[in-house]
């Protein structure tokens, strides 16, 4: 008798995480957008708005290892049913709040940067529990190809902001940019409590032969690591993980710039309009992004089944890291507007090819605790976002660099992820304890 045909339920299931990435990102995108409009009406300079966007990844930062480990305590299941009612109201208060306090410039900074860490707290735990639900429900060595169309949900999201967010401001205020995704979340996070489970066994659409397929590989794989409690502090103190954490860093300087201060390079430097240009041009690195994101998953895939996860890892992270410092510096050197978006474009698009070889190789390290261990490479690498949004305007502007060389800059962050991946052996998993 011919074994069970594997189905497609775990890509039904992705889906949803896919759709709550694409949400994600363009809940906490819109303020880069709307800072535009912002910045004028509430009397706040480019510094003070550096500020603001520097409060995002600060809690955003902070949340990663608490949000990987509640997902692992919890599931992703209760766990995203409970953050997507946070990131709806956290949404309508950026957009409320500041309001209420239109006469204080000082009131309207403070409450914009309390709301906005709030924001990157309540969604930083995304992509750990992601992670976790991705290792659950996934073959062993197959989790590049779901990381990276997770990704490219994220930069769909981004991309469909730039120019939604512009004509939504145009039309009816700055404030509609905060209210415009909330009844999609609504139903979103409805369906993903009413389909999803933690284990693939417990779902009524997974069938024996889809199961055996998840569950193929998995013991051996993970009893090199069986949960514990603790493991993190464990992680904490493991080269390979310390060593993604300051690559992904590094990557996460170039990703920042584009996420806090692109549109603005547009608009300011390049001499773009917001609406008639800016918005649809600022969109075009993620939408490159979005395919790079795949085409990386795929790649680290099937570099993993030929060389193995070191090599598997490695090759893809390393070369788009490369490729990264090249676009960026070529870029912000050409004399054509139009072409420095398209090389900036790929320059973004390099560093989204690299996401899958970063969160696999993770999860090869750790695959029984895949939240916490993404957790502490994500909280370190999300220092960055608090790094470059105000500093940024401050070298640029304040101490006189200018745009050009202070965006340059990243390109030596770029370069140095690439070198540490030269050194990174995910098919090094951390040993039980004894």
């Amino acid at each position: 008798m011919s074994a069970p045909a594997a189905g497609n339920t775990r890509w039904k299931f992705f889906a949803l995480l896919a759709a709550m990435a694409f949400l994600s990102y363009a809940l906490r995108q819109d303020i880069q957008v709307a800072g535009q409009f912002m910045m004028p009406a509430l009397g706040i300079d480019e510094v003070q708005m550096g500020w603001i966007y520097a409060a995002f990844p600060l809690g955003y930062a902070v949340g990663q290892l608490p949000g990987g480990m509640l997902g692992e305590r919890f599931g992703a299941r209760r766990v995203f049913a409970v953050l997507g009612v946070l990131w709806l109201l956290t949404s309508a208060a950026t957009g409320f709040l500041p309001g209420l306090f239109a006469g204080s410039l000082l009131a309207v900074i403070g409450i914009l940067l309390v709301v906005r860490f709030l924001v990157g707290i309540v969604h930083a735990p995304i992509f750990p529990v992601q992670a976790v639900a991705i290792a659950a429900w996934f073959p062993v060595g197959h989790w590049g190809l779901p990381t990276s169309l997770s990704s490219a949900g994220i930069t769909l999201g981004a991309a469909a902001t730039q120019p939604l967010v512009a004509a939504a401001m145009i039309a009816w205020g700055w404030q509609s940019a905060f209210y415009i995704y909330i009844p999609f979340g609504v139903l979103l996070f409805a369906l993903w409590w009413w389909y999803a489970t933690d284990d693939p066994a417990d779902h009524k659409g997974v069938g024996q032969g889809e199961l055996a397929l998840i569950r193929a590989g998995r013991e051996a794989l993970e009893s090199a690591l069986p949960e514990e409690k603790g493991a993190w502090l464990r992680l904490l103190r493991n080269r390979d993980t310390l060593l993604l954490t300051l690559a992904y860093f590094g990557m996460n300087v170039v990703f920042y710039l584009f996420f806090t201060w692109f549109l603005h390079y547009l608009v300011k430097i390049r001499g773009f309009s917001l609406l008639e240009n800016g918005g649809w041009l600022a969109a075009l690195p993620w939408l490159t992004g979005c395919f790079a994101a795949v085409l990386g998953g795929w790649a680290c895939d099937r570099l993993c089944e030929r060389f193995g996860p070191r090599l598997g890892c490695r090759i893809p992270g390393a070369c788009g890291m490369a490729a990264t410092a090249v676009f960026l510096v070529v870029g912000l050197h050409v004399d054509n507007a139009y072409l420095a978006v398209a090389l900036m474009s790929l320059c973004f698009a390099s560093t989204q090819f690299t996401e899958a070889a970063f969160w696999q190789a993770q999860t090869f390290l750790a695959p029984a605790h895949a939240g916490s261990g993404t957790g502490i490479m994500n909280t370190g690498a999300n220092v960055a976002g608090f790094i470059v949004g105000p500093l940024v305007p401050w070298l640029a502007v304040n101490q006189g660099f200018g745009w050009v060389p202070t965006l340059g800059g990243a390109a030596g962050f770029a370069v140095l992820s690439s070198v540490l991946w030269l050194f990174v052996r995910a098919d090094r998993p951390l040993a039980a304890a004894a």
